[in-house]
């Protein structure tokens, strides 16, 4: 099994994302990751979905999503063909002792300081899934009090379409 990244352009209707989840679901395809948003044209959304499965099963699931209704494109993105990102905000244990070791890791990361509390500083960060992760990781040795996952956006390299 492998993952695969999905990207489905559809009409921005109500409904349009609760049946194409639950095209999933009934499959039996469990979702790793789901990020929703409007496309340069107000009048579609971009899906992007992230799943683990097969190379035989997605190819069919991609054919079953493009049939429904108000799906317009389904592409399953090569990852060396396209550009993937995932924004993350973590609130982070930090006394005043140790708030500079938090801070030279978020700035090795090109992470942003957002807001700084009394005991917690919350951080910015953008890029591929292996990058936040690794920031994950190193985060948790000072407890991570908070953590908000965008999940994986991406769009297909250079090429048109």
């Amino acid at each position: 099994m492998m993952k695969h990244t999905l990207s489905v352009v559809v009409e921005n209707k109500p409904g349009v994302l609760t049946r194409v989840t639950s095209l999933f679901a009934r499959r039996g395809f469990n979702i790793d990751s789901l990020a929703v948003g409007t496309t340069e044209d107000p009048t579609m959304s971009r899906i992007t979905i992230v799943c683990s499965a097969a190379d035989t099963p997605i190819e069919q699931i991609t054919k079953q999503v493009y049939k429904l209704i108000n799906v317009i494109k389904v592409q399953d993105l090569d990852p060396i063909d396209s550009v993937e990102r995932e924004l993350v905000l973590f609130k982070i244990n930090a006394a005043p002792e140790r708030r500079h070791e938090i801070i030279e890791i978020a700035n090795v990361f090109r992470a942003k300081i957002v807001d700084v509390g009394r005991n917690s500083v919350t951080i910015e960060a953008t890029g591929a899934t292996d990058k936040i992760d690794a920031m994950e990781d190193l985060f948790r040795a000072y407890g991570i009090k908070e953590m908000a996952r965008t999940g994986k956006i991406a769009l297909s390299r250079g090429r048109e379409g």
